[in-house]
């Protein structure tokens, strides 16, 4: 797979959020304002790049050269725990602003499944180091992509007029399906 296609691939057709499910918490909590679903998809994208990168040399250089592969999801969590700390500390000292309006959402990227799923599909796809840089930026941009588009949707939503049954998290579930559905029109791309 050459590399345009590994990047139209992770931002459209294998878009973390909207194809493969995953990191549904931050995308439905950080997306009621622009600025907050921002600010979350720049730390997601910092995160990401360097956990993917990060993981990789590990897995690569020390975890498979000692035999310990079964270590994989530990040193992983460690990771990313480490990244998203280093993050936070970040935000608080340099925009405060953005860290209060992120709130519980920025240590919650800790456990953001979408972090460790590409993490795990950098080793699982058996990508270089190279690969892996780009799929893990892409994937993040991909990231962003959707929580920024969610996010204009929910704006332009608060002023409809949405029937009683269907307002807040009902009406942005529906949302986030046809976006999911509009998204799955890019599988025949790659």
């Amino acid at each position: 797979m050459g590399y345009f296609e590994l990047i139209i691939a992770c931002i459209f057709v294998n878009n973390i959020l909207l194809a493969q499910f995953l990191g549904n918490c931050p995308f439905l909590g950080t997306s009621k304002k622009m600025e907050t679903a921002v600010g979350m998809a720049m730390a997601v994208i910092f995160v990401l790049v360097m956990a993917g990168t990060i993981t990789w040399v590990i897995y690569t250089f020390v975890l498979v050269k000692f035999g310990l592969v079964y270590l994989r999801t530990i040193a992983f969590i460690v990771v990313i725990a480490s990244l998203v700390q280093f993050v936070e500390m970040f935000l608080k000292k340099s925009i405060p602003a953005l860290y209060a309006g992120l709130g519980i959402f920025l240590p919650l990227i800790t456990t953001n499944c979408a972090v460790m799923g590409v993490c795990v599909l950098n080793i699982d796809k058996e990508f270089t180091f190279l690969q892996a840089l780009v799929a893990s930026f892409f994937y993040a941009v991909g990231f962003g992509l959707a929580l920024i588009l969610f996010a204009g949707l929910r704006e332009r939503i608060l002023l409809a007029r949405v029937p009683k049954p269907l307002q807040d998290t009902s009406i942005a579930l529906i949302t986030a399906g046809m976006i999911s559905l509009a998204f799955f029109a890019f599988q025949g791309m790659v």
